[in-house]
C-alpha cells in the first residue's frame, strides 16, 4: 500500500472515530439544580477535528538546484564580452557554456578540464575550486577566450 493510501486510511479512521464519539456520547444529567426550569433543546457546539499533517512520512522539500554562471557563444565569440566568474577557494565553481551556432571544445586552463559544446547543447563545468588564481576559459579549436575564472583565497 502506498504512503498516500495509508495516510488516507488513517485520516478516514480518525474522522469515523470522531463522528462515532460525538453521536454515541451520553448527555450529562445535572441533578444538582432542584428548580425546574423549562429547557429548550440546543444542539451541541460544533466541533472540528483537525488532524495535524503527518511529519514522519512527509519528505522535506528538495534543496534548490545549484545555479550555474552562463557563458553564451555566438559566431565563435563570447556574447557581451569575456565573462568574469569569481569564486572562493574551496567553494564549488559552476558555469556552463551554450551556443546556438558553434561546435568546439571548451577548455578551462589550470584545472585542465574540457567539455564539448554544440548548437542546442551546453557544456557544464562543476568542480571544487581548490587552486587559487586567474584561469582562462577558451574555445580550444580557435583559441578564443570566452571567460575568466578567478579563484580567491
Amino acid at each position: 500500500m502506498s504512503t498516500g493510501a495509508r495516510i488516507g486510511v488513517v485520516l478516514a479512521t480518525v474522522a469515523v472515530l470522531a463522528l462515532a464519539f460525538v453521536l454515541l456520547s451520553p448527555e450529562a444529567d445535572d441533578d444538582s439544580n432542584t428548580a425546574q426550569t423549562p429547557t429548550t433543546a440546543t444542539p451541541p457546539p460544533a466541533t472540528t477535528s483537525e488532524t495535524p499533517a503527518p511529519t514522519a512520512t512527509t519528505p522535506p522539500p528538495p534543496p534548490p538546484a545549484p545555479t550555474f554562471e552562463r557563458v553564451r557563444v555566438r559566431g565563435g565569440q563570447p556574447v557581451g564580452g569575456i565573462k568574469k566568474i569569481t569564486v572562493q577557494k574551496g567553494d564549488r565553481a559552476r558555469f556552463e557554456v551554450t551556443s546556438t551556432d558553434t561546435s568546439d571544445e571548451v577548455h578551462l586552463h589550470g584545472y585542465d578540464i574540457t567539455r564539448n559544446v554544440a548548437p542546442g547543447s551546453r557544456a557544464r563545468f562543476s568542480f571544487a575550486a581548490n587552486a587559487e588564481g586567474i584561469f582562462e576559459v577558451e574555445l580550444h579549436g580557435t583559441h578564443t577566450q570566452i571567460a575568466e575564472l578567478t579563484v580567491e583565497p
